[in-house]
């Protein structure tokens, strides 16, 4: 017996692993459909409602094409006091990422959005709180040689489910959120749209 109720499976709206892991580990079974946006052309200032934007388009984007089904975007974004921190777009500015981070604390803005028919019928966001411990520049370049162009796959150049824990000195927040998903949020909104069993 299953804890999901709909007869086909959630479409994620994200090409993330992390994210189809979480779900799948959850009992959600997943249908991945990546949108196609250019996540640039959102332009909001603040991490918290740019990743909240992000997560919407990408449930929109898709919901459109899957008429009658249920969608999930998500999105997380970076911020370091005031300044959001995007994806690095080569290996030298994954190095100058890091040392703006290294010793510092900055936050991870986990956003989902649901969608069905074109519309969002909930949104929800998390954060979590990090702090990059103060490691010196061999490591930072032994890291860097390590992980390779995947680098810029990621906001903030790491992976915690991966190599990049070994840049952390403390964290704080979920779980779920940390790797780029407001999971319990997302659960119950899930129960609400009659997805999940209550």
């Amino acid at each position: 017996m299953s804890l999901w109720r709909l007869p086909e499976p959630l479409c994620l709206a994200s090409k993330s692993p992390a994210r189809r892991d979480l779900l799948i580990a959850a009992g959600i079974p997943v249908e991945i459909r990546p949108a196609d946006i250019d996540e640039r052309a959102v332009s909001v200032p603040e991490g918290t409602r740019l990743a909240l934007e992000l997560a919407a388009a990408k449930a929109l984007a898709v919901s459109r094409l899957l008429p009658g089904r249920l969608v999930l975007g998500a999105d997380q974004t970076m911020s370091i006091g005031p300044t959001v921190i995007h994806k690095a777009a080569n290996l030298a500015e994954a190095r100058r990422i890091l040392d703006l981070l290294r010793g510092r604390t900055h936050h991870l803005h986990s956003a989902a959005a649901l969608a069905r028919d074109g519309a969002v019928v909930w949104r929800g966001v998390d954060v979590a709180e990090l702090e990059m411990r103060q490691f010196g520049d061999r490591f930072r370049e032994c890291y860097l040689d390590a992980i390779g162009e995947s680098v810029t796959e990621t906001v903030g150049g790491y992976r915690l489910e991966g190599l990049g824990i070994h840049l952390f000195s403390r964290m704080s927040g979920d779980h779920a959120t940390i790797l780029g998903l407001p999971l319990l949020a997302l659960l119950a909104a899930l129960r609400q749209e009659g997805a999940l069993e209550q």
